[in-house]
């Protein structure tokens, strides 16, 4: 399994271009600039004579990759599921050690390792590092960030929640609705203003039943731009 986020530079290379491609042999790394680690420890670096960090020997293990885009600090290791609740918090601290004077920039994370193992030990690694996004409360568990944006100029992304969710809120809710099999997957993990939203959604779908006829006169297209303000109007199709 492979992941990555942020802008090319932060990704693997493709097949043919080096690392992703086994076939065509793998890179070494120069000694004198390299720092290698095995499973367990971390191998935390910002810079200074230390230019790679790298790791191998990963079947069910997986190889973590914490980088912080401000300062480059970057934390490698590799977690071969002896401790993964006290090794996560670990890395999170190395590169923070490095980055509480940074006024800028993110956290990325790469994963790399696992596979179908007969005793699915890679797949219940993987969950237990991808289990960052929840909280206990009264023995029920939440996710801690509900929602994310992504400012496409910059490549910002960062915690959100959204007041204005554009125009014909309740129409798209309502097609949602009306097409999906449930009304939440996680009745108990929703957000506060969810049991309004469906009341209100259900409500549309009660004042029109058949939208089409209605919302939709000449079967024509709804559509909508952003203006100079930045707010939605409504404009006539082919305009």
């Amino acid at each position: 399994m492979t992941g990555g986020a942020g802008r090319g530079g932060g990704r693997l290379p493709g097949p043919g271009r080096g690392l992703g491609d086994a076939a065509a042999g793998e890179r070494t790394a120069s000694a004198a600039a390299a720092v290698g680690c095995g499973a367990g420890p971390s191998a935390p670096a910002a810079g200074g004579s230390i230019s790679i960090l790298g790791s191998d020997d990963a079947t069910t293990c997986h190889i973590v990759v914490l980088r912080h885009t401000g300062n480059g600090a970057t934390c490698l290791t590799h977690c071969d599921g002896t401790d993964t609740k006290a090794e996560v918090p670990l890395i999170m601290s190395s590169i923070k050690s490095f980055s509480d004077h940074t006024q800028c920039g993110r956290l990325e994370v790469h994963l790399v390792g696992g596979f179908s193992d007969d005793r699915q030990l890679s797949q219940k690694l993987t969950h237990q590092l991808l289990k960052l996004n929840d909280r206990e409360e009264n023995e029920n568990h939440f996710p801690i960030i509900y929602g994310i944006a992504v400012n496409i100029k910059t490549a910002e992304i960062y915690r959100a929640s959204f007041h204005d969710r554009g125009p014909e809120e309740q129409l798209r809710a309502a097609r949602a609705l009306a097409g999906g099999p449930n009304l939440s997957t996680s009745p108990l993990a929703e957000p506060p203003h969810f049991v309004e939203h469906i009341r209100s959604t259900l409500m549309f779908l009660k004042k029109f039943p058949s939208p089409a006829n209605i919302l939709f006169p000449g079967n024509k297209a709804l559509l909508y731009k952003k203006n100079e303000d930045g707010l939605w109007e409504k404009i006539s199709p082919g305009s």
